[in-house]
């Protein structure tokens, strides 16, 4: 059943739970794609218009958007693509991070072994891309850190490879290290947050889920993020007038944000 955070004519936001892929064959399993066709088209969920506007790792848990036409897809992926959408992940890690606001900087690549892992490497690395995370230290949890991470670039398992090379592997994650188990097809990552504009009218919209099962009780106090409404606010002017839809390489709307 799906966890509806927010719908409107144009977008339909949902809370994914851990062990779920977003997008998967047919023969894979169930995905979310396929609950949500569903739910949009119950008598015929092939013939649902979903658009795909970012994803999440099968074992993180957390906000996913969705366009419900093509005109809301190219204007929110182009979102994506300039980086003007905020996203804010929580994670438990192992070990102590150093005290104060970080900023993780690497660059990375897939790993060669063909084992599905991203691992950081030098500059000039071939078909290597820098990676850029911000990082604030928000309280001791059950022994573990509890972690904000906003990612400014959308690399394949960035968050999880950026914490595990700096000693700070995600609960759960044993992909990177982790020894810490969490739960069963989840890692101690939740995307809690996502802000962008509108694709209509480009008024500021922001999304919060919160962490359900297996996560332990956390304080009650969000991470201090700057008010975005004021940030979106002065991009609405801008974005309505630069988000006419150029036709998206290969001709498909759904221009994926890479998995986090």
């Amino acid at each position: 059943m799906l966890t509806i955070v927010y719908e409107d004519s144009a977008l339909l936001v949902v809370s994914k739970p851990a062990g779920l892929s977003t997008q998967a064959p047919p023969i894979a399993g169930p995905t979310l794609e396929q609950a949500v066709r569903a739910y949009l088209n119950p008598g015929n969920p092939a013939a649902a218009y979903a658009g795909t506007l970012h994803r999440l790792d099968r074992p993180v848990s957390g906000l996913v958007a969705w366009a419900k036409t093509p005109a809301a897809a190219r204007h929110v992926s182009r979102q994506f693509q300039q980086r003007r959408v905020h996203k804010l992940y929580w994670a438990l890690v192992e070990g102590r991070p150093h005290a104060g606001p970080q900023i993780w900087d690497d660059w990375l690549v897939r790993d060669p072994t063909g084992l599905g892992r991203a691992q950081t490497c030098a500059p000039g690395t071939p078909r290597a891309q820098p990676a850029r995370t911000f990082v604030q230290i928000l309280a001791p949890v059950a022994g573990f850190t509890w972690l904000a991470l906003r990612p400014e670039t959308g690399r394949t398992h960035q968050l999880r490879i950026q914490a595990a090379s700096r000693g700070l592997p995600i609960l759960g994650d044993s992909l990177y290290g982790a020894t810490t188990p969490f739960a069963p097809n989840a890692i101690a990552l939740h995307a809690r947050e996502l802000a962008f504009l509108h694709p209509d009218d480009g008024r500021p919209l922001r999304f919060q889920a919160p962490v359900s099962s297996p996560w332990p009780s956390l304080p009650d106090a969000d991470p201090p993020i700057p008010d975005l409404d004021p940030i979106l606010g002065r991009l609405s002017d801008h974005l309505l007038n630069t988000l006419a839809p150029p036709r998206p390489p290969s001709g498909n709307p759904n221009l994926l944000d890479p998995e986090p």
